[in-house]
């Protein structure tokens, strides 16, 4: 099942995808893709419903972040060991936590906003996880089952902000418009192996990221149980979980950043693909 929001900003309505690929109102089911509708059996009763049986959706439409309500967006880094050798650092022997702040979220399609002061905005094409049933101190064997769905995220990143600063690296990665997530919520039953998916990322027409999450050095399971470890997890929490090679940062002979004008293509196999124009915050 392939759940979506669609509307202007802070507005959408909850809608599913049917078999054609038409967009259909879920607003008089639930009042939005957030919170308790993400539990398995919400989930369970979303999937009993005909599609072809809600209303049609017509005409352009804004899709809008997959997910609502976000309570915590939670980031892993270096979990590419070709990513983690471009950027000049040690492949990790444990997970590298660190968070977007949740007003980082935007829609697929919307725009990029550079931030003021920024030279080195960059791009990161990854899986998004999306937790879908509370837990805490969940095991490796159990930890997919607490999994509503599965999403596209560009983690965009502001390489200065990030690491020529003291502090946490949260700073680089959290300006308004840096956590475009979507176009949809893909039902964990539909990605029966999320360290199986291709994906990519395009700037202007040029191919940058071209990878698989199967190099992943720590896989969503393992990812899932470690987080819950030191929190608990709630439905609607997304984990980002880390990008391929063919950042910005590690192009050779320089590094190239984003600039306005940019036209960002991204996805992941099977959950769609993101458009991003690039503009300068006003």
């Amino acid at each position: 099942m392939k759940l979506l929001r669609v509307g202007l900003p802070g507005r959408e309505r909850p809608a599913t995808l049917d078999a054609n690929g038409r967009v259909r109102d879920l607003s008089g089911v639930v009042p939005d893709l957030a919170g308790d509708v993400l539990l398995p059996a919400s989930l369970d009763r979303l999937k009993a419903i005909d599609p072809g049986s809600l209303p049609l959706i017509d005409g352009p439409v804004r899709i809008g972040p997959c997910v609502g309500r976000v309570g915590k967006f939670l980031c892993i880094g270096l979990n590419y060991a070709d990513h983690a050798k471009e950027s000049g650092a040690a492949v990790p022997k444990e997970p590298i936590v660190f968070s977007k702040a949740t007003s980082a979220i935007i829609g697929p399609d919307d725009d990029v906003v550079i931030p003021r002061g920024s030279e080195k905005t960059d791009w990161e094409v990854e899986l998004g996880v999306v937790i879908g049933s509370p837990t805490k101190y969940v095991s490796e064997a159990d930890a997919l089952s607490h999994v509503a769905g599965y999403c596209v995220v560009n983690d965009l990143s502001e390489r200065a902000f990030q690491l020529e600063g003291t502090g946490q690296w949260v700073k680089g990665k959290s300006a308004d418009t840096f956590g475009p997530i979507g176009p949809w919520l893909v039902t964990a039953d539909e990605v029966p192996d999320p360290q199986g998916l291709d994906m990519w990322l395009d700037v202007d027409g040029k191919r940058y990221q071209n990878g698989s999450t199967k190099t992943m050095i720590f896989g969503v399971a393992f990812l899932v149980s470690f987080l819950s470890r030191f929190m608990s997890l709630q439905p609607g929490d997304i984990i980002t979980t880390g990008t391929p090679p063919g950042v910005g940062m590690g192009q050779k002979p320089a590094p190239i950043y984003l600039r306005p004008g940019n036209r960002m293509v991204l996805g992941v196999a099977g959950l769609g693909e993101q458009h991003q124009t690039v503009r300068a915050d006003a």
